[in-house]
């Protein structure tokens, strides 16, 4: 994705780091660090990780939203959540840039799991403010369809009977995992639709162009290298104009996040 500034982890970040994760698939782990037990959650511990790490191979790498999932040749899966700037780092390469909220340097201090491969090469989570955690097997089921592939049918289930702010539901990773802050304003403003509307007010048309610009703004910021990378990033701060018609952009809070629109095209 690059050498510039990257944003938080959203959807385009993971899916960069599952990237990475694959190129780690099938190489003996020598050694297993885990100096941080705080980061490992939901009941795994760090002799949980040496256990089912140690000695194995990685056999594999998905993601569901912003949770990245990697397979084990002993079976568990080891589930990891990044957080506001947490990194995966294959053989010194994140596939991604600096983090918009992360530090420019590196500090082993900052390694919260680290694999060592037969072959020289490493596998390193690295999060400086430690909002991200790592499990062993984690529960998925409360996580809703990924938003790179759900379907029409699916996000109109999703918003429908909900009188909330449609942006806040769209964040929501229960309904649809993986639309982060940034995504949902770019989506939203090339849709052409308040982020303020209730969620299940979308009619049948605007519905489709919701989940049309869906897909088409997640493989846009993909492309270009992150979730910081739409057509509005430039423009949220305040006197900011839409770059579709020049108005200025309104900003407002949704779902306690900071969300800049456009009132003339965004109905």
């Amino acid at each position: 994705m690059g050498d510039s500034v990257s944003a938080v982890p959203e959807l385009p970040e993971v899916e960069a780091y599952r990237g990475r994760a694959m190129a780690a698939v099938g190489r003996p782990v020598a050694e297993v660090s885990v100096p941080d037990p705080w980061y490992v959650k939901q009941g795994a511990t760090p002799a949980t990780l040496v256990a089912v790490l140690s000695g194995s191979r990685l056999v594999g790498a998905r993601r569901i939203g912003k949770l990245l999932l990697v397979g084990t040749e002993r079976g568990p899966v080891v589930g990891i959540r990044f957080g506001m700037t947490g990194t995966l780092v294959v053989d010194g390469d994140s596939g991604v840039g600096p983090l918009l909220y992360g530090p420019r340097r590196d500090d082993p201090n900052w390694d919260r799991l680290a694999l060592r491969f037969e072959d020289g090469g490493s596998l390193v989570v690295r999060d400086p403010r430690r909002l991200g955690g790592i499990t062993v097997d984690p529960d998925t089921s409360h996580l809703g369809p990924d938003a790179l592939s759900i379907t029409r049918r699916q996000l109109g289930a999703a918003l429908a009977g909900s009188t909330v702010a449609l942006k806040a539901r769209l964040l929501d990773q229960a309904r649809i995992a993986g639309i982060g802050n940034l995504i949902a304003d770019e989506l939203l403003w090339r849709a052409g639709v308040s982020p303020l509307r209730p969620a299940a007010s979308l009619s049948g048309d605007e519905l489709d162009r919701v989940h049309g610009e869906r897909g088409r703004t997640l493989a846009d910021l993909m492309a270009r290298g992150g979730s910081h990378r739409g057509d509005l990033m430039g423009e949220r701060h305040p006197g900011g104009r839409c770059p579709k018609d020049g108005a200025e952009l309104t900003k407002s809070v949704v779902g306690g996040r900071a969300t800049w629109w456009c009132a003339v095209h965004q109905g």
